[in-house]
């Protein structure tokens, strides 16, 4: 068994690299595995809103000089919105609209992405294709309404609005293609990787 602590010779690396049958079978194989995968343990359907966020930095930080400055500023602004979008206020907005409780909202049908200045995304996963949809425009919407109440927290320069409310996408949050990637990427390594084990010579 000293072979299992042996690195592998220069012929059984060339052995493997040249068995072009055993990786295309080792990504067929793996393809299968992941559609199955697929099949029975789906990835959630998804939907998104988007809103359009200009902080106009240039106006509150005219100098270019200073652009540290500016990264600063938008991540101090973009962390208030955050905190915003995650609110008990806006939350229950949509918790109101959709039937669904904040923590449920909270615990992984709700996500948020964002580039800072630019359009924020406001993302709904479920198992429920019809619910989609519906759960992010709301969102969106109680977000930009929050916003352009104003107050505390909220920079008068802002400029917020709606973008991508209406006849929103729905999909998979994981398209099935990924999963076929994934899948012969591993079946073809997997199964090439193999014959280092199984076939090789005892020295």
């Amino acid at each position: 068994m000293k072979w299992l602590l042996k690195p592998p010779s220069l012929d059984d690396l060339i052995r493997v690299l040249s068995a072009w049958r055993l990786w295309l079978a080792g990504a067929f194989l793996g393809c299968l595995a992941a559609l199955l995968v697929y099949w029975i343990f789906p990835p959630p359907y998804r939907a998104q809103a988007t809103v359009l966020i200009d902080h106009n930095v240039e106006d509150v930080i005219p100098d270019e000089t200073h652009e540290h400055n500016r990264f600063y500023y938008l991540q101090q602004e973009s962390d208030k919105l955050i905190q915003i979008a995650w609110s008990d206020e806006v939350l229950a907005v949509v918790a109101a609209e959709a039937g669904v409780s904040i923590a449920d909202l909270r615990g992984g049908i709700l996500r948020l992405s964002q580039p800072e200045d630019g359009g924020w995304h406001f993302i709904a996963e479920s198992a429920d294709p019809a619910a989609v949809s519906p759960l992010a425009a709301a969102w969106a919407r109680a977000f930009h309404a929050r916003v352009q109440q104003g107050g505390a927290g909220i920079s008068p320069q802002m400029e917020c609005s709606l973008t991508q409310v209406e006849g929103l996408t729905v999909a998979r949050a994981v398209p099935a293609g990924v999963y076929m990637f994934f899948g012969s990427l591993a079946g073809a390594a997997g199964l090439a990787s193999m014959m280092l084990f199984f076939n090789r010579r005892e020295d």
